[in-house]
């Protein structure tokens, strides 16, 4: 028992092992799959950047719809503020600006809150910080409606957000806390924004339930869209503070790769990539990640991050070059170590060269012998072949002529036999004066139409009997729908006995249509037909005909 424990033990520990190694390469396979996805998404940014502005284009056209209301504008005016907030916030300003005096102009108060908490958050994000508190604190919280008081109240827990990344101190978090306290007070607990802010409290109070949220929405939601760049990001902290590193590198490059697709150029996730990868000493992708993240930072206009993307930029960047340099320098000593024993090498392929240049007249004079006597080998193979086939025509000659002078002298000793029996009835009937018989005798063809259908039934039997599959090799020339089908009782029809006359040798359409008793023309229509049915080159037809081969031939 205690033998069997200690077996079973070690099977245990094997098994825990083996698994333990398959899920780490199953990892990092998967993590190399995700780098080079995200690298390919980086260098096609361009791209997604180019659909995002046709997407915008497309709903500009719509303010130049005729009879459009200043409603419908407001209205126009607000999607592009949202297709502009993370991707040029100068423009996003603009449109909101506009907003703003249009709300005015229609005397809603409603519309005038929305603009400027929007031009708040706008501000805040572009580090106009004063100008975005300004106009937080000229808003009476009294007067707002829910809906606009909870985007009031998010709208403040993004600026103490932005302000602290800004200047790199958390100590505005408790202001950050207090508005998000405020906040979860008065949205709605199914919503997307409440189930995400849940996440992100309870990361730091209680792993299994952010990760049983996080969780819950991923599966809820589309991969690639903006809302899962968002989950993917906030998932990733998670990992981090649960030390699962390599799932916190996964969510992240989902997170960045779904931002980059949808030209977000709020790309947290990029930088906190680039920072990773500076760990690992993986220069190129933190130089790459790096200069991605602050090409979003110019392009947008969002400068809350800035001071942080520039403040590990030049690190990663000095380090970058460094490397570079020491590469370069690894090259030049790899480039000079090359030449010499490239020289080297050519040296000793000169001496080489030298040493075979004696042999070579040798090996010449060899090769040419050898050609000669090649040449007069493949002569003598080609003489031989060509006396094999000769003699293979010949043989298949001598039979056929053979078979059918033996038939001939069987036909024509037939025909004296019935040519005899014939002229002794005709004589009889003459004797007896039975004139009008003899004379329909006479007149009749029956007698030949009989004779002529035996001898085409004797031709048929006799050239079968020499080329047995003529009818399915002819037919294998044919297509499918053209093929010849005899009927029950026939060996041969007059096509075929014209190809088959052919075959023989006999190629005169004259002498043919006189054994077929028929016009010359006619013969000449068949064969033209055929031609035309045939499955392969119709000029070709008649010499695969003389190909079909006979009983004689092995």
């Amino acid at each position: 028992m205690k033998f069997n424990y200690c077996f079973l033990k070690k099977r245990f520990l094997l098994l825990l092992i083996a698994l333990g190694i398959g899920s780490v390469l199953y990892a990092n396979n998967e993590l190399k799959l995700l780098t080079d996805s995200l690298r390919r998404v980086i260098d096609e940014k361009h791209v997604f950047v180019k659909e995002k502005e046709d997407r915008i284009n497309r709903i500009k056209c719509m303010l130049r719809s005729p009879g459009l209301t200043l409603e419908g504008e407001y209205r126009i005016n607000l999607r592009l503020y949202n297709e502009y907030k993370k991707f040029h916030i100068d423009s996003a300003i603009h449109y909101v600006d506009r907003n703003i005096e249009i709300s005015r102009q229609l005397n809603r108060p409603y519309f005038t809150n929305q603009s400027s908490l929007h031009l708040s958050l706008l501000y805040s994000m572009c580090g106009r910080f004063r100008e975005a508190e300004i106009i937080l604190k000229s808003i009476k919280t009294s007067e707002l409606p829910r809906d606009l008081l909870i985007n009031y109240y998010q709208t403040y827990s993004s600026f103490w957000g932005h302000y602290s990344i800004s200047v790199a101190n958390n100590l505005y978090g408790k202001q950050q806390a207090a508005y998000q306290d405020s906040l979860f007070a008065l949205i709605d607990h199914t919503s997307w924004d409440y189930r995400m802010s849940q996440a992100s409290y309870y990361i730091w109070r209680d792993t299994l339930k952010s990760k049983e949220i996080y969780k819950e929405l991923l599966e809820i939601e589309e991969v690639g869209t903006p809302n899962y760049a968002m989950i993917t990001h906030s998932y990733s902290r998670l990992c981090h503070h649960q030390k699962k590193y390599d799932e916190e590198k996964k969510y992240l490059m989902l997170s960045a790769i779904a931002d980059t697709r949808n030209a977000t150029r709020e790309n947290a996730s990029l930088q906190s990539l680039a920072l990773i990868a500076y760990d690992e000493q993986n220069l190129a992708d933190a130089f790459k990640f790096t200069q991605s993240a602050i090409d979003d930072v110019i392009s947008s206009g969002i400068h809350f991050r800035a001071i942080e993307i520039y403040k590990f930029n030049s690190i990663i960047n000095t380090a970058y070059q460094a490397e570079q340099a020491r590469s370069r320098s690894h090259l030049t000593t790899f480039l000079i170590s090359t030449s010499i024993i490239l020289f080297l090498l050519v040296l000793l392929v000169l001496f080489i060269y030298i040493q075979m240049k004696k042999t070579l007249k040798i090996k010449q004079a060899l090769a040419q012998s050898n050609e000669e006597l090649l040449r007069l080998n493949n002569k003598l193979n080609s003489m031989n072949s060509q006396l094999n086939d000769t003699n293979n025509q010949l043989c298949e000659i001598n039979s056929i002529k053979e078979y059918y002078i033996a038939e001939f002298f069987d036909v024509c000793f037939s025909y004296i036999h019935k040519m005899e029996k014939y002229q002794n009835m005709l004589y009889k009937i003459a004797i007896n004066k039975y004139y009008d018989e003899l004379i329909k005798k006479l007149k009749s063809s029956a007698l030949i139409d009989e004779e002529l259908g035996a001898l085409y039934t004797r031709f048929d039997k006799v050239f079968l009997g020499l080329y047995p599959t003529f009818v399915s090799d002819f037919n294998a020339l044919l297509k499918d729908e053209e093929k010849i089908i005899l009927k029950p009782d026939a060996l041969l029809n007059r096509e075929l006995r014209i190809y088959a006359l052919l075959r023989l040798g006999i190629t005169d359409s004259g002498k043919i249509a006189n054994f077929l008793r028929c016009s010359t023309s006619t013969v000449y229509n068949y064969r033209t037909k055929m031609r035309n049915k045939a499955a392969v080159d119709r000029d070709e037809f008649e010499n695969e005909i003389m190909k079909i081969s006979s009983t004689q031939e092995t």
